[in-house]
């Protein structure tokens, strides 16, 4: 699988235009660098493009954001959180003018969840989150993903997709879903660029969403959690190797999320008040910012596999998040760990309480007790337990019992 990519169709445009025709403002909120400005720019015929990384018109924004905005009919304003007083200058001008799409703006940051923004633009803006490409987009296909998973139909698919298996998977999994680190003619070009990208978002971004004291401890705070992706998130461990206490590595983790960078997975349980109270696990949202944060190479994963289960792990939860964002129903993930310490890694859970169970696994063998952890989960649920798959390193759908598959990871 080729990882050079040329301008791809992203699966949320046909969503932002249904949204521009009856909404005043319209957020592209994701990660820099996820391909949002391309996005927003293939509506620049009806609406002018604004940057805010052109210093002049930051500076202005910045100065006098009702003056700006008052200059402005209609307008793509790109990275928003850089001049966040302008939601509110935005707000006062939808009051006055109502018309669907006159403001399409984008956010490097969770715009949203930014101090004196959260209700500024309520009942006015609809927000749509694009995060790097997904497996489909690459491939050039829509997914269909959940309707397979609700219908139990995976052997049509057979012979439709070319596998994608041994070390074509892991190439595809390390190149990441960032379009430029994807174009990247090399593992060493992928790493540099990913490792510039990251300081640029120390140096620069984070400062954007909170002033902070210790801002060089944020690549210390990176590395520790890109060790510990995917297990349970323990604060007081993390923050003690760096010298930081719980309350101010929960801000700082908290900072990451708002970055796109890392998220937290809740606890799945029955009793939905407890989940909040539950330990969620940690995961990065790219893999292939994860991969070269632990400095995997597919020479090393060649030789070590084991260190590959993580990485791919945090690979599906990306696509997984992908997949459910242009989902018309909510859909509810989480993780799923009992006291006998038997696990799922992914819980999907519908609106309607239907769930989806999922396990990853690096290898090209399945075996039953694979399953151990779907079969728990399936028990709890009854009825509700729509489907439960191992998503695994091979080439053929294989069926394991009722409901239960084993599903090529390719196929995501």
């Amino acid at each position: 699988m080729s990882v050079t990519v040329p301008l791809i169709t992203r699966h949320l445009q046909p969503l932002l235009s249904d949204a521009l025709r009856d909404t005043p403002a319209v957020l592209i909120n994701g990660p820099r660098q996820s391909g949002k400005t391309t996005l927003a720019r293939q509506f620049t015929a009806e609406r002018p493009y604004i940057s805010l990384d052109d210093p002049n018109r930051l500076a202005a924004a910045r100065s006098d954001p009702e003056g700006f905005v008052r200059q402005i009919d209609c307008a793509i304003i790109d990275e928003i959180q850089r001049a966040p007083g302008l939601l509110l200058a935005l707000k006062l001008s939808i009051d006055q003018d109502r018309r669907p799409g006159r403001f399409l703006l984008t956010g490097s940051a969770n715009v949203m969840s930014l101090p004196m923004i959260a209700d500024s633009l309520a009942g006015r803006i609809e927000i749509h989150s694009l995060l790097p490409l997904s497996n489909a987009e690459i491939l050039g296909h829509r997914s269909e993903f959940l309707e397979r998973a609700a219908t139990g139909d995976w052997t049509t698919l057979q012979g439709e997709m070319a596998p994608c298996i041994g070390d074509d998977l892991v190439g595809h999994v390390l190149a990441g879903g960032y379009p430029e680190m994807r174009s990247r003619v090399s593992g060493a070009r992928r790493h540099a660029w990913a490792r510039a990208y990251m300081t640029t978002l120390v140096e620069r971004d984070v400062q954007d969403v909170a002033q902070i004291d210790q801002a060089a401890r944020i690549p210390q705070l990176l590395a520790i959690l890109a060790m510990l992706s995917g297990q349970l998130l323990n604060l007081s461990q993390i923050g003690g190797q760096i010298g930081l206490n719980l309350h101010t590595a929960e801000k700082y983790i908290g900072i990451l999320e708002k970055l796109f960078l890392v998220r937290r997975l809740p606890a799945w349980r029955r009793n939905e008040l407890s989940r909040l109270v539950k330990t969620p696990k940690l995961h990065f949202l790219d893999a292939g910012l994860l991969a070269v944060l632990v400095r995997a190479t597919p020479e090393l994963l060649r030789s070590e596999r084991g260190r590959f289960g993580p990485i791919l792990e945090s690979w599906v939860y990306g696509e997984l998040l992908k997949i459910i964002s242009l989902s018309s129903e909510s859909w509810f993930v989480s993780h799923y760990r009992d006291k006998d310490q038997v696990e799922v890694d992914f819980v999907l859970e519908s609106p309607l309480r239907a769930v989806i169970g999922i396990e990853v696994k690096a290898a090209a063998t399945v075996s039953a007790t694979d399953f151990k952890g779907l079969r728990r989960l399936q028990d709890l649920t009854g009825s509700q337990f729509m489907t439960g798959l191992v998503l695994y390193d091979g080439t053929i759908p294989l069926p394991f019992g009722d409901r239960l598959w084993a599903i090529p990871l390719s196929w995501l």
